[in-house]
């Protein structure tokens, strides 16, 4: 079943399913056809998005359990609204409490459930392997002689080891005649570390650098079943209507994985007679990389479609101009690959390197006879640091021949980097990668040793440091962006929806999500400052002071952007409350902001001092007004840029709606969308006051855009339109209209048919010049009246104009000044609204 639009919800404690329950009617009054939740089964105590799992088998109770999931389900059947659930077939908390894992700390190597988790088990010099367990605030002996250890019977009378509020089983018999605690540890399968030494010395495969969450492997068939036996039995019991696989680039072979699971889901479809599930995977894709075929998936969770029309809004002419500022007011790399480099070697020496050495060692067994194993490694890492994607997918004896180019361009450049004594090697280590028929037993091990290192390192170097360091213009620093491509044109935005059409028609497309570092609408409006490069920069030449402040200027810079992108449509000047209301968020994001960029802050070291000073300068500026010509200069800003950001955002949500693919709104975002990174973006939604809007003619909703009730009426009605034609938006073609004038570069069209149906949609970007100046979303008088659409014949005839509720008549040239008259956007079809 292909979903129509899809809602997602974080489920958790504080927002179960009964809540959910609640707001069916309104959830089918918005229009989608599917609620998406987040993850569903057991997790730890109190987590706030369901990716901790300790137990995939159940469903989590603090959610209401299955009684209240199938309530859910009831009560949204009843309004024709489905389910789509997120499961996490790559990892579970590392915690006691998740009986898998307790049961190997218990039994080691001997437990039924040690070859499911990702765990090195290789005998070291000191005899067998132990499972590090790095979780100690100070070293072992330190915690020992200050008395943090006690040994207690746990919940069925079995003896366990306490150490504040984590509590570790104790192998059968060995708390019997114990002696001292030090010999009581040395009898367990465990070794407890401090928490410092894990990225050195852990030996087992982590959840990116995250040493709560341990990684299962899916290519053992007891732990795939295990895993997916709810998720499927809520299929084939009508539960739920499709899957989304979370980090799919985890597991050892993707492709294998998704292939099976797609057999499993089709195997059961026939025998409950039920649609065909809708399978999409979370697979960031960058630098021109597309979702491999065959799969057997409909698609990504969409962060390539966030990418795409993000890019689409931004000017290329101001790409040089904010650079250059950024480089000569931060002294940070004016390109984003160099301190993409810099942060991948980083990370690797820092988080990896454990992982690594388990990299080397299995590429041991296949070039050991010809490197040394330390130039091995020292390569490998060069290697990790060159790749330009997350992963190739080398799996048994194949690697395909994009990943084989892949590989020889990494080759290239390691040659070139990797020091001079090292560069005989790197031809032999390429050629054992791209070779794996040679070495049969070895290569499918050391392949995936190193696709799965690569994945994280790509997500901690680019995602979690790389765009935490660079603030060229934050708008296209978030999940998934390939933050090198600044714009993209209107040709090349046609060319890639013409491309989804056909390659994954079906893919989700998303604007938002629980991971998202700027909400889409403070994106949209930050993109304008693309428009406006030099101004931007004049003004912070007059704003920032290198010597005025401890904070760095780079600093200053991003917390600048953030406060124009993110001030609050509602938010008058003189509202001290309100004020000082954003000021915290803004800390929260500044805080989180400085720790990930690890330059002045971080995790594992955290500048108390800095973070002060920078919480003290945001705080002043925002929420005590304390500069206040300052405030007021950021402010003209604002007001001068928040309708084109406007426009930008309701441009953003129409091509969502229209282009091949489907929708999905994160939660609250059918209204404006200015949340901050997590937890900001996870914060509650007032599905009650959405209920409460008035609907009405978008002509009307626009004199008052800033509540937000414009883009619900959009969704509503666009919604309406993809459930009474449904054909022309799954199954319609995607052609471009050609556009003539003046203003050509700044304007997207293009005609979805299907049959004799059609719909023509036309938006904006690039406008801010054309916007009128008054507070409103109109366009200067005649901004238009040289550009037109040129159509052919088909389209020359009376329609539908959807978004103004009037009937209009195309012409072979129609003037943009005609469609974009009173609303920024069109939607024109041959389609009744109804």
């Amino acid at each position: 079943m292909i979903p129509r639009a899809t809602l997602r919800l974080q489920f958790h404690r504080g927002f179960t399913f009964a809540d959910a329950a609640s707001h069916a009617d309104w959830f089918a009054r918005l229009g989608v056809s599917h609620v998406y939740a987040s993850p569903i089964a057991v997790a730890r105590p109190g987590s706030m998005h369901g990716y901790d799992v300790v137990d995939p088998t159940a469903v989590n109770p603090e959610l209401g359990g299955e009684e209240g999931l199938l309530a859910l389900a009831k009560a949204l059947r009843a309004v024709d609204v489905g389910l789509i659930l997120d499961i996490v077939p790559n990892h579970m908390a590392a915690d006691t409490r998740n009986g898998w894992w307790r049961d190997v700390l218990r039994q080691g190597r001997a437990s039924a459930h040690a070859a499911w988790f990702d765990i090195d088990w290789e005998p070291t010099e000191a005899g067998p392997a132990k499972i590090l367990l790095p979780v100690l605030g100070r070293p072992l002996a330190e915690a020992i002689e200050a008395g943090e250890f006690s040994v207690a019977p746990d919940g069925e009378g079995r003896a366990e080891l306490r150490y504040f509020d984590n509590a570790f089983p104790l192998s059968d018999g060995s708390a019997e005649g114990r002696g001292s605690l030090a010999n009581l540890l040395a009898r367990q399968h465990y070794r407890l570390e401090s928490w410092r030494v894990a990225g050195d010395r852990i030996n087992w495969r982590r959840f990116f650098d995250i040493n709560e969450l341990v990684c299962l492997r899916m290519e053992r068939p007891e732990a795939f079943e295990a895993v997916h036996a709810l998720p499927l039995r809520l299929y084939a019991e009508g539960v739920v209507d499709g899957l989304r696989i979370d980090h799919v680039d985890g597991l050892t072979d993707p492709a294998g994985y998704c292939q099976q699971l797609r057999e499993r889901l089709d195997g059961l479809a026939a025998q409950h007679g039920r649609p065909r599930a809708w399978l999409v995977v979370e697979k960031i894709l960058l630098k021109g990389e597309t979702l491999p075929k065959g799969w057997g998936c409909d698609g990504t969770t969409g962060y390539d479609f966030m990418d795409e029309v993000s890019a689409l809004q931004h000017d290329p002419a101001g790409e040089a101009i904010l650079a250059k500022a950024w480089a000569g007011l931060s002294g940070r790399p004016e390109t984003f690959a160099d301190e993409e480099l810099m942060a991948r070697r980083e990370i690797v020496a820092r988080s990896f390197s454990a992982q690594l050495e388990a990299c080397a060692a299995a590429w041991q067994a296949v070039v050991g006879e010809v490197i040394p194993r330390p130039t091995l490694r020292r390569l490998l890492a060069e290697f990790l640091a060159h790749v330009p994607v997350y992963r190739t997918y080398g799996a048994g004896d194949v690697l395909s021949d994009s990943d084989a180019e892949i590989l020889r361009e990494v080759g290239g450049k390691v040659a070139r980097s990797c020091l001079a004594t090292d560069r005989w090697a790197v031809e032999p280590l390429l050629a054992a990668m791209l070779a794996p028929k040679k070495a049969p037993v070895a290569w499918p091990r050391a392949m995936a040793r190193f696709q799965q290192l690569s994945a994280p390192i790509a997500a901690k170097s680019v995602e979690d440091t790389g765009f935490y360091r660079y603030g060229r213009l934050l708008s296209r620093n978030d999940v998934g962006f390939d933050i090198e491509t600044f714009s993209l044109d209107v040709d090349a935005f046609h060319a890639r929806m013409q491309r989804r059409r056909a390659d994954y028609p079906h893919t989700m497309l998303a604007t938002a999500t629980h991971d998202h570092k700027r909400g889409e609408d403070l994106r949209a409006r930050l993109a304008v400052v693309s428009e406006l490069g030099s101004e931007w920069t004049a003004l912070l030449e007059r704003w920032i002071d290198p010597t005025s402040s401890r904070v760095t200027p780079g600093d200053r810079a991003m917390l600048l952007q953030m406060i124009v992108g993110a001030w609050p449509l509602d938010l008058d000047r003189d509202d001290a409350a309100g004020r000082s209301a954003f000021a915290e968020r803004l800390c929260g994001w500044q805080e989180k902001a400085l720790r990930e960029a690890k330059l002045e802050s971080d995790w594992a070291a955290v500048n108390e001092a800095y973070e002060k000073d920078a919480r003290s300068f945001t705080m002043r500026l925002v929420a005590e007004a304390a500069l206040p010509d300052f405030l007021d200069d950021l402010l003209a800003f604002v007001r001068r840029i928040a309708p084109a950001g406007a426009v930008n955002g309701l441009a953003q949500c129409l091509l969502k709606l229209t282009v091949p693919g489907v929708p999905d709104f994160y939660q609250g975002t059918d209204l404006w969308d200015f949340s901050l990174v997590d937890p900001d973006n996870r914060r509650p939604v007032d599905f009650a006051a959405r209920e409460k809007m008035a609907d009405g003619p978008l002509l009307g909703l626009a004199l008052h855009w800033r509540d937000g009730a414009i883009k619900q009426a959009l969704i509503e009605r666009i919604l309406a339109l993809r459930k009474r034609a449904p054909h022309i938006f799954a199954e319609g073609t995607y052609r471009p209209v050609e556009v003539e004038g003046p203003l050509r570069r700044s304007v997207v069209a293009f005609v979805r048919e299907a049959g004799d149906d059609w719909m023509l949609v036309a938006v904006p970007r690039l406008m801010a010049p054309m916007i009128a100046a008054h507070d409103d979303l109109g366009f200067r008088t005649g901004a238009w009246s040289d550009t037109a659409l040129s159509f052919d014949g088909s389209l020359a005839k009376l329609a539908h104009d959807v978004l103004r509720d009037r009937s209009i008549e195309l012409s072979r040239r129609t003037p943009l000044d005609l469609l974009w008259g009173d609303l920024p956007i069109a939607l024109i079809s041959s389609v009744s609204p109804g």
